[in-house]
C-alpha cells in the first residue's frame, strides 16, 4: 500500500516534493492555512489536498519544509495533534537548521510520540529529470528510505540525530558563502569604480568563479529574503569568529532582500554581469 504523506509548506521545494510524490501515486496532504495564494496555486497544480492540522496527523510520513526561523514554530504547532493521535506519523524535518536546533525540535516531536528524523535537502526543488538528495540521521532515519520507491532520493547519513543538519550546514556555507563573497566583494569593487577591471581580470584568470558567480549571484537575489535566518543557523553551527563570517553574510542577504533598500546594491550587481553581454 502507498503512503499519506504530510507536507508543510507548499512553497517552490515543498510544491515540487509534492509533486514528485504525487507524479508517483502518493496521496499528499498540506494545511493551507493562512498561507499566500502563491502557496496556494502551487498545492493545487501539484494535485495536494488542503486538510486540517488533526487530519495531518493521520499521515504515514511528515515532511516539515519552511524557512528555517518557521521550523520550530511547526512542530509547536503540531504538537497538540500529534501528541492526540493514535496513528503517529514519521515527522522529518526537512530544514536548513543547525544540529541544535534540530535537536530542539526533535525534544518537542519526541513528546509526542512520534518517531523523529533528522533531514536536511540539498538541491533544488524536484524538476523533470532532477531530484535533490534528502539526507536523513538518527535512529529512525531507515523509515523514511521507503520514500525512494516514490521518486525521491533519500540517502542515510551516519552518526545520531543532527548529523544530516551537520551535513547541510556545511554544504550550504560553501554554496551560499561562497555566492555572499562574490556579491560583497563585487559591490565593494562596483563602489571604488573598478567593477570593469575586477569583470576582466576575472574573465582571464579565474572564468570558472566568474561563471559560477554569473549564476548564482543573479538566482539569489529573490531568495536572499529566505537565506538571512538559514545564515544566522551555520553561524550557530560554526561557532567561534566563524559565527560572524556567517552573521555578516546575513547582514548582506537582508539588505538585498529589501526590496527598497536594496534596490541601489541589486542594480550595481547587474550591471556587472550585464558587461557578459560585451564581451
Amino acid at each position: 500500500m502507498k503512503p499519506v504523506v504530510g507536507v508543510i509548506a507548499q512553497g517552490a521545494m515543498g510544491a515540487g516534493v509534492s509533486a514528485r510524490l504525487v507524479e508517483y501515486g502518493v496521496r499528499v496532504l498540506t494545511s493551507l492555512e493562512g498561507r499566500s495564494e502563491a502557496s496556494i496555486a502551487r498545492a493545487k497544480k501539484a494535485g495536494v489536498e488542503n486538510v486540517s492540522d488533526a487530519e495531518l496527523a493521520s499521515a504515514d510520513f511528515f515532511l516539515s519544509i519552511v524557512p528555517p526561523g518557521d521550523a520550530l514554530a511547526l512542530a509547536q504547532r503540531l504538537y497538540p495533534v500529534l501528541a492526540a493521535s493514535n496513528k503517529k506519523p514519521v515527522y522529518i524535518d526537512c530544514n536548513a537548521v543547525s544540529p541544535e536546533s534540530a535537536n530542539e525540535i526533535g525534544a518537542v516531536i519526541d513528546r509526542t510520540g512520534a518517531p523523529f528524523v533528522d533531514g536536511g535537502i540539498i538541491g533544488g526543488p524536484p524538476r523533470a529529470g532532477y531530484t535533490p538528495v534528502l539526507y536523513v540521521s538518527g535512529a529512525e532515519a531507515s523509515r523514511v528510505l521507503a520514500l525512494n520507491d516514490y521518486g525521491l532520493r533519500i540517502r542515510p547519513v551516519e552518526g545520531a540525530e543532527g548529523a544530516a543538519s551537520a551535513l547541510k550546514m556545511s554544504y550550504a556555507a560553501i554554496a551560499k558563502g561562497l555566492t555572499a563573497i562574490g556579491a560583497a566583494s563585487i559591490l565593494a569593487a562596483q563602489r571604488a569604480g573598478v567593477g570593469e577591471a575586477l569583470y576582466r581580470e576575472l574573465s582571464e584568470s579565474r572564468p570558472d568563479v566568474l561563471a559560477y558567480l554569473t549564476r548564482s549571484v543573479p538566482d539569489m537575489i529573490p531568495k536572499a529574503y529566505r537565506w538571512v535566518a538559514e545564515m544566522h543557523e551555520i553561524g550557530d553551527y560554526a561557532g567561534g569568529a566563524e559565527e560572524k563570517i556567517f552573521d555578516g553574510m546575513a547582514g548582506l542577504y537582508e539588505r538585498l532582500a529589501d526590496a527598497e533598500g536594496g534596490r541601489e546594491e541589486i542594480d550595481a550587481l547587474a550591471r556587472f554581469f550585464r558587461q557578459t553581454d560585451k564581451k
